[in-house]
């Protein structure tokens, strides 16, 4: 697994994770930025990851970012709303 970073000239969030094979392999989260909240636009694994937990990481970095970074999440992306649904934790960061 590689570090969360947040690419602000494509407006996404990534994070390299390795797949069974041990590929490296990318989680992303394209958004839109709307002062201090990222309004989560997609969430997508690459098929490699899928059934992994990869995702459910990368979002669980993501929410741990925003807090550090003193920044909301709007999910806009069905994935990302029903992981932060799932995860009450979050709550704080939610706009």
């Amino acid at each position: 697994m590689t570090d969360l970073r947040d690419v602000r000239a494509d407006q996404r969030f990534e994070q390299g994770f390795a797949d069974p094979q041990g590929q490296l392999r990318t989680v992303f989260a394209d958004y839109a930025v709307q002062g201090t909240t990222r309004v989560i636009l997609h969430v997508e694994a690459d098929p490699a990851l899928r059934g992994t937990g990869a995702a459910g990481q990368f979002m669980q970095a993501l929410g741990e970012h925003a807090r550090a970074e003193g920044l909301k999440l709007a999910p806009r992306c069905s994935y990302a709303v029903a992981w932060l649904k799932r995860h009450p934790e979050f709550d704080d960061i939610k706009a």
